[in-house]
């Protein structure tokens, strides 16, 4: 630009005034926040764009452990699987090989979705009567502790995918969590303060000190937990990653690794033996999906709950929610209450196939979303709803990947509660999960308890497809805030335009209180947690319709990682979640 300071300075104002222009328009606030240039002024920032490859992750040290790895010419699935080997570090209360794992897989080679179940199983050994035994009349199994724990399934899907898909060595691919382990990670601001929350839990939960001690022991310096900006290393975890690099998937299932996690269970209290491990074995299925307004929206079938998310989009395509808008009650009314009763169907039928399968052309068609949808009042609030009734016949972490041979994977992985449940096995670096926890006690319910079988699943990985090829491969962590956060953006991102970054950092519901395939019913309808972006006059609106609100008081909606690709022009659009630590990145 040419001219005098004064015609600079008037030329960079009007330049300036109209990128603002093209921008929402933001009341003022006085919230001492700033104003964005373009886009919606809620939004956090841009999506990320590039068009070799993309990671979305929770943290920003496994993204780019993950754009390293589509450099190398690693695949998608390789760059999802380096991730989720760091994030087991620098996540160790959401994550870890001691968990499970779910995915979803887009193969431009074969042009179809492939779909993975790695979720483990409850002791072979362990019967129903010995069980209740054990609990001595209680009518729920633990939250934390040994009873609570099942195989974890993690480390069998990081080979099965990485059989299929993979194309560097794994070795490599686990390199960089090893460095990281020994040399230390800093811990960011919202990751402590998780991990803060998890210790305190389990503290507080009464978890025997011969248990806790190898807990601490871990992830605790001095007996506290380490504060943002800390350096936390874990070198029994690197030793352990050392032993997978080096022996593979037997190594866990059937190796030193193995045994070592049978010897501690055993010690506390456990029953999951050698023979359990050594019989695991994740199971490759096939997404699910209904289309939603020209869309595919794909999910995995139980044990998890992904079909909630198909069940409430059948009821929402009745309503014209683009029209309604969300600045109004309607909108957010009929958000919740199809959540409600979609919940319903979930407590009552999603559960490990292999012992009962839930009807799921029944839940997902036409027929049965009208008949549900007609138990939606527009002017009051249910307090409890009853679940279908079939024919007579019949903390978590997410992340995605795509590289530039047009691989995306969506993949989730999870130790369940905050630190699973508490256990941590000798010298090896990684919790236990507590994925037992939910089970049911009742006989006769397809989640009742049972020898060798899969629990009820909340980990969820999305993936949309339109007119055939590949759209976005999405997720939203949180345990039964999933399904209904996956809704919200979607909802936000089709009905209502927004870009993949602004349908996450969009203002959010949770609902909780709804029953449970862990026996819980809901009687009083529940409490609707509204973040502070939704408009006070909605939650007033919400209150005399007979919700129970809480309005702006740190609701817990979850957490999102997204990438879409762009059908014109193949570029990668990367989204991550605004309320934590997490960063999208492309190359």
């Amino acid at each position: 630009m040419h001219g005098t300071g004064r015609g600079t300075a008037a030329g960079v104002a009007l330049a300036l005034a109209a990128l603002l222009g093209c921008a929402a328009q933001a009341a003022v606030t006085g919230d001492d926040g700033g104003t964005r240039y373009a886009g919606r002024a809620f939004a956090s920032r841009s999506p990320v764009l590039a068009r070799h490859g993309m990671a979305a992750t929770s943290h920003p040290l496994a993204s780019a452990v993950a754009i390293d790895v589509l450099k190398r010419g690693g695949s998608a699935v390789d760059a999802a699987i380096a991730a989720n080997a760091l994030l087991a570090l620098v996540e160790p209360h959401a994550c870890g090989i001691g968990g499970d794992l779910f995915a979803i897989v887009w193969d431009p080679q074969t042009a179809r979705l492939h779909g993975y179940n790695g979720s483990g199983r409850s002791p072979r050994g362990l019967s129903s009567d010995a069980l209740a035994q054990r609990l001595g009349g209680a009518d729920r199994i633990p939250t934390f502790g040994p009873l609570a724990v099942s195989v974890p399934g993690a480390v069998d899907g990081w080979y099965a995918l990485h059989e299929r898909f993979g194309k560097l060595p794994m070795p490599e691919l686990l390199a960089p969590a090893i460095r990281y382990a020994q040399e230390g990670i800093p811990v960011t601001e919202v990751d402590a303060a998780s991990w803060k929350e998890g210790i305190d839990a389990l503290r507080e939960a009464g978890l025997p000190d011969a248990q806790l001690a190898n807990l601490l022991r871990t992830f605790a310096v001095d007996g506290r937990t380490p504060k943002p900006g800390a350096i936390f290393r874990n070198e029994d975890l690197a030793a352990s990653y050392a032993s997978l690099a080096a022996g593979g998937r037997e190594a866990f299932y059937r190796g030193a690794l193995g045994r070592t996690l049978v010897a501690y269970l055993q010690r506390v209290g456990g029953f999951l033996d050698a023979e359990d491990l050594a019989r695991h074995q994740g199971e490759w299925v096939d997404p699910v999906s209904v289309r939603y307004r020209g869309y595919d929206v794909f999910e995995l079938p139980p044990n998890g709950q992904g079909i909630a998310v198909l069940q409430m989009l059948k009821l929402l395509e009745g309503y014209d929610l683009a029209g309604m808008g969300r600045a109004s009650a309607d909108f957010w009314h009929v958000m919740i209450e199809t959540k409600k009763l979609a919940y319903e169907d979930r407590a009552r039928f999603y559960a490990d196939p292999a012992f009962s399968k839930a009807p799921l052309a029944w839940l997902l068609s036409n027929e049965y979303a009208s008949s549900r949808r007609a138990l939606l009042r527009p002017d009051r609030a249910a307090q409890s709803l009853p679940a279908g009734e079939p024919p007579s016949h019949g903390d978590t972490t997410y992340l995605a990947t795509a590289d530039e041979r047009g691989m995306m994977v969506s993949m989730i992985q999870s130790t369940y509660y905050e630190f699973g449940s508490g256990l941590v096995p000798d010298g090896l670096g990684f919790t236990l999960q507590n994925r037992g926890n939910s089970f049911t006690l009742e006989p006769g319910h397809p989640n009742v308890y049972a020898p060798g079988k899969r629990p009820f699943h909340t980990i969820i990985p999305g993936f949309v497809m339109k007119d055939g090829a590949p759209a976005l491969s999405f997720g939203v962590m949180g345990g039964s805030v999933q399904p209904q956060g996956q809704v919200q953006v979607l909802v936000n991102w089709i009905d209502f335009g927004m870009n993949v970054q602004e349908a996450g950092d969009a203002a959010r519901f949770a609902h909780g209180g709804s029953s449970q395939p862990s026996g819980e019913v809901m009687r009083d309808g529940g409490i609707v947690e509204l973040e502070a972006g939704v408009p006070a006059a909605v939650a007033e609106a919400l209150r005399r319709r007979g919700h129970t609100v809480r309005h702006g008081e740190d609701a817990y909606v979850g957490g999102y990682q997204a990438i879409w690709r762009d059908p014109e022009n193949g570029v990668y659009h990367g989204a991550s979640e605004m309320r934590f630590d997490g960063s999208a990145l492309g190359y």
